[in-house]
């Protein structure tokens, strides 16, 4: 292939970078500008050695930095390819519809199996601060609320803080990984800002009571059964609002 009509020398790398970082980056620019398409095959080490006025052995360093980065592959006899980019991997629970009712009975679905066992194993395995940072959390969600601010944010910090007492990271990342739009009141509201109803919030206060003190009890039947009960009330004032045909904060 035709080397690119604008030569890029290295002989005067920007400050900080060294030579093999300066071509190194010419020739990333150049295979996304389309200088190098996928399949095409880049210079010889001598046609870059003249184009960038440095060694062989600084262009031999960034070809493998970029065969590390799996932007190029060498061909024994041929040469060294460009590759074409990997196919973009789909995260999950990136199609959650945060708006319809039936996605979040889904998600309330999940969470159940998975943060039911959670607080089981903290009732078994948290430590002294963590019970510390529980009782804190649920003392943040009551703050909010008796101020009138939303509490969903605090709502997430205490189920995250349950997660976390698990001593299991798996379990928060879970979490984390959806975000604070797990608690349903955040997603169905007309506004973020909006805080919930006083009565709905007390329900919602005395189940996380119910929850933390069976944690910090250390007793696993209880507080297994406390978030299930929890989560199960959730789905079923969503599925009623389902059922009614309505799109509103239960």
């Amino acid at each position: 292939m035709d080397m690119p009509a604008r030569s890029r020398r290295a002989d005067r790398p920007g400050a900080g970078r060294t030579l093999v970082e300066t071509v190194r980056d010419a020739l990333r620019e150049q295979i996304a500008a389309g200088a190098y398409p996928p399949g095409s095959r880049l210079p010889s080490e001598a046609q870059m050695t003249k184009e960038f006025g440095v060694s062989r052995t600084v262009i031999r360093e960034a070809v493998a930095s970029l065969r590390a980065d799996g932007l190029v592959a060498p061909r024994q006899g041929a040469g060294v390819f460009v590759l074409a980019p990997p196919a973009p991997v789909e995260l999950p629970f990136q199609n959650i519809d945060f708006v319809r009712i039936s996605s979040m009975i889904e998600l309330l679905e999940l969470r159940t199996a998975v943060e039911a066992e959670a607080a089981a194993l903290a009732a078994q395995r948290r430590s002294p601060a963590q019970e510390e940072k529980l009782i804190g959390c649920l003392r943040e969600v009551d703050r909010a609320a008796a101020a009138g601010e939303p509490t969903m944010e605090a709502d997430f910090a205490l189920h995250l803080a349950i997660a976390e007492a698990t001593n299991n990271p798996r379990f928060g990342d879970f979490l984390s990984m959806i975000g604070s739009n797990l608690i349903p009141r955040k997603a169905l509201s007309d506004s973020s800002s909006e805080p919930a109803p006083k009565e709905y919030l007390d329900v919602i206060r005395g189940e996380h009571e119910v929850i933390v003190n069976a944690i910090l009890d250390g007793d696993e039947e209880a507080a297994r059964d406390a978030m299930r009960h929890h989560l199960k009330s959730s789905q079923a004032r969503y599925r009623a609002l389902l059922r009614a045909g309505k799109a509103e904060r239960p």
